[in-house]
């Protein structure tokens, strides 16, 4: 938590700094106050939470007449907590006790995002933590996805699933996978999924397939949404195909540490009604952290 905080704070003009700013002015306009939806706005908080979070800072000025910077700041600070929404569960599906079966996670998500990345990272964590994991490369269209899988599994001592041709069959790579994981005992299984196909059809078919097959030797516990921060309203898009053709628990944010755009955390959870769990922060193999929406809110507000 500590660390999601340092690296925020380290991004290039975090909106939570520039909203300070002008809310600590001596008396806002009309004209600040456009200005405050304008910076939330292109900081993908997205409309309705901006015109939400404009109405209750505008109340809050009117009642408390609070000019003191350390008030506002406080103020702000509890607002934004507030639409991040801390009572969400982030908990991963994978750290709760199972019946005596490995977990089952699925990545997903455009090529380009990290998300195989991301799934090495997530079997180094989970492998830090004493838990046996196995991986399935099941993005069979691109051959470097499975050897990058390959090279995350030998760093941190995890078999690899996979192919040997190129353009198998995804779905029944992802079913060796999970017969290799029951087998073995492990205590989860990462299956890393295509991220780009010819079409939103396509997707939505090779993704439930993907899902159905692996069901057949063990439950799905966490579908994870691999997004770019840096994409805005784009991601938005991408996160409403992915979540109609496989469903989707939980979202993983990359780059959030090089953006000024951590407005989409709020907008995307409020859009699909499911939690950030985990950010990227970096380029480095410990680069994932556990999302915390007070160190969050902290990092972009920076230093008091």
């Amino acid at each position: 938590m500590t660390r999601l905080k340092a690296r925020l704070a380290k991004s290039p003009n975090p909106f939570g700094k520039a909203l300070f700013a002008i809310l600590t002015k001596d008396h806002l306009s009309e004209s600040d106050w456009e200005d405050v939806e304008d910076t939330l706005l292109m900081a993908d908080v997205g409309a309705e939470a901006s015109e939400q979070l404009v109405k209750q800072l505008r109340d809050d000025a009117r009642i408390t007449g609070q000019k003191d910077p350390a008030a506002v700041r406080r103020g702000l600070r509890q607002r934004l907590i507030d639409l991040v929404d801390p009572n969400m569960d982030r908990t991963l599906a994978a750290t709760r006790p199972q019946a005596n079966r490995p977990s089952v996670i699925i990545m997903v998500g455009v090529n380009g995002t990290g998300k195989t990345t991301t799934a090495g990272k997530l079997a180094r964590l989970f492998v830090a933590d004493g838990k046996s994991v196995v991986m399935g490369a099941a993005d069979t269209f691109r051959a470097a996805a499975a050897d990058q899988l390959e090279t995350w599994g030998g760093k941190v001592g995890v078999p690899v699933v996979r192919s040997d041709r190129d353009g198998a069959d995804p779905a029944s790579v992802a079913f060796e996978a999970a017969e290799r994981a029951k087998n073995d005992q492990a205590d989860v299984l990462i299956v890393d999924t295509a991220g780009r196909l010819q079409n939103k059809a396509n997707l939505m078919d090779q993704l439930g397939k993907i899902r159905r097959v692996i069901e057949k030797n063990l439950p799905v516990d966490e579908v994870l949404l691999v997004l770019d921060a840096t994409t805005g309203q784009n991601g938005m898009i991408q996160a409403q195909v992915f979540a109609q053709a496989i469903g989707v628990t939980g979202i993983v944010l990359t780059k959030l540490d090089g953006s000024a755009k951590g407005g989409i955390v709020i907008s995307v959870q409020r859009e699909l009604g499911v939690p950030v769990k985990l950010v990227g922060l970096g380029e480095g193999p410990d680069d994932l952290a556990v999302f915390d929406p007070e160190s969050f809110v902290d990092g972009i507000l920076g230093d008091e």
